[in-house]
């Protein structure tokens, strides 16, 4: 069904367009500013309930591919869009939304609407019309991580890493496997006990949605075990280890979302572009205090990219490696955290 639909923000601040779907949504408003990768940014789980707005004019134009996504299903609560495309060369774009029951209003002018988020900031929103009922969406780590426990087998694999699930994205997971790593993904709450039963040679602590204060009771687990083995955090990841090792979090005024965010590796001075997608973000001034040291910094603002520890096997960053969609030069970071793995004396391999 199509008609007439409302973007409403916190501030009040209203943008009308045309509504197509029969759903209502609610949600933290939030902008992306890749051209591409749509579709695995809507099946990003770090994207769990909010209203994504897409600064790139034309969405939908090349299709979707189901083996593109990155979980199986849309994560977002709606989409705001300029022109949303009708005709994708594979299946269409527009029909695979409609089919998810999430609302797209297209026709709004985003370019408004995103000088409107960069002054005011990323704020709660509403997408609504005439007759449509309110939907709610479960937005926490608890919607998006797994219920039980799945293992990725690899045969002659030099290692086992165990994920534990955020969010985490299924090109995170192929970048391990790529990388002869065994991978074993876990329910975010799971107890150190048990992950230490299925004999990791390291950890993965994934991306996934929102603040990282819903983790507050599981931090002195956290802390154990990224002291108990080679350690990597990404985005939600990150910033928990960062929480358990002493750093303070804020809710940034705009976050970091798009394929074009330029970070500097602080040791050897080089730079990469980088894919991301958060919210929150590490205080610097925290880190100091902190047993962490800084890694990484956003060449824009100034902002912590990425963290390690100074004696043990433990790295962080809050961009995306695998950047799907996004460049590729960070992926590196993954064969620094196997590498860790395999130069660690191991007794569980295979």
């Amino acid at each position: 069904m199509n008609g007439i639909g409302t973007l409403t923000l916190a501030n009040g601040t209203t943008y009308s367009g045309e509504l197509v779907g029969t759903s209502s949504a609610k949600g933290e408003v939030v902008f992306f500013t890749g051209m591409t990768g749509y579709q695995e940014v809507l099946t990003d789980p770090s994207y769990r309930g909010q209203i994504l707005v897409f600064t790139y004019p034309l969405i939908g134009q090349y299709g979707i591919a189901h083996d593109e996504a990155e979980s199986n299903q849309i994560q977002v609560a709606g989409v705001i869009v300029q022109t949303l495309a009708q005709n994708g060369a594979r299946t269409d774009f527009a029909d695979w939304l409609a089919e998810a029951d999430i609302p797209v209003l297209t026709g709004v002018d985003t370019r408004a609407l995103v000088h409107q988020l960069r002054s005011s900031g990323d704020q709660m929103g509403s997408i609504e019309a005439d007759a449509l009922y309110e939907k709610r969406h479960q937005t926490g780590i608890a919607s998006v991580s797994v219920k039980t426990m799945k293992t990725y087998e690899l045969e002659n694999a030099d290692g086992h890493i165990v994920c534990l699930d955020y969010g985490v994205k299924k090109s995170m997971i192929e970048a391990l496997l790529a990388r002869g790593m065994r991978v074993t993904v876990v329910p975010f709450d799971t107890e150190a006990s048990a992950i230490k039963r299925l004999q990791p040679d390291g950890l993965l602590f994934s991306n996934g949605p929102g603040n990282p204060d819903q983790l507050e009771p599981f931090l002195l687990e956290i802390k154990q075990l990224a002291m108990d083995y080679p350690t990597l955090g990404i985005c939600m990841g990150h910033q928990i280890i960062a929480k358990a090792f002493g750093c303070q979090i804020t809710k940034q005024h705009h976050g970091h979302r798009g394929a074009n965010h330029p970070v500097r590796h602080l040791a050897s001075g080089r730079v990469f572009m980088t894919s991301q997608n958060h919210g929150y973000v590490v205080e610097a001034e925290s880190v100091a205090a902190s047993e962490l040291v800084t890694a990484y910094e956003h060449i824009n603002d100034g902002s912590i990219e990425g963290l390690i520890h100074p004696s043990q096997p433990i790295m962080t960053v809050q961009f995306h490696p695998e950047a799907n969609p996004g460049p590729t030069e960070a992926m590196v970071v993954f064969d620094q955290f196997v590498a860790s793995v395999l130069s660690q004396e191991v007794a569980h391999v295979g």
